[in-house]
């Protein structure tokens, strides 16, 4: 057994720990020693026994509330899980038949030749107003 000077609301304690345990047992005093300081600041001076007993309660009433809320998150991550699931398992949809519209050769020969035209008549008409 290791021996271990803690320290909870100004107050020095003798604990005892196994070997290797001392970094969990001085993250845990932490833990209580900010809720033990909480106290002092709000009430003032009160006795050992009653501050170590509400700095315990106010430490286990947030581990209640981080408690309630990982079981949330694991319930939406669940829900998040079957609907990924369903979307994975989902048929694949059917291809669908697009048809383009061609323009038929006719069509496409006639608008060349309007506009070969009306490039025709661009050129005179800028040929007689550069003469002027």
């Amino acid at each position: 057994m290791s021996e271990q000077k803690i320290t909870i609301g100004n107050k020095e304690f003798q604990v005892a720990c196994q070997p290797g345990e001392e970094q969990f047992l001085h993250a845990a005093a932490g833990m209580l020693d900010t809720e033990a300081r909480t106290l002092l600041s709000q009430i003032g001076r009160i006795p050992t026994e009653r501050m170590l007993l509400m700095a315990g309660l106010m430490l286990a009433d947030k581990i209640a509330a981080a408690e309630d809320n990982l079981r949330a998150a694991e319930s939406t991550a669940e829900a998040l899980r079957v609907e990924i699931d369903a979307l994975r398992n989902r048929p694949v949809p059917a291809a669908e038949r697009v048809e383009v519209p061609v323009v038929p050769q006719e069509v496409t020969d006639a608008m060349a030749e309007l506009a070969a035209r009306a490039e025709a008549l661009a050129d005179e008409v800028e040929g007689k107003a550069a003469k002027r």
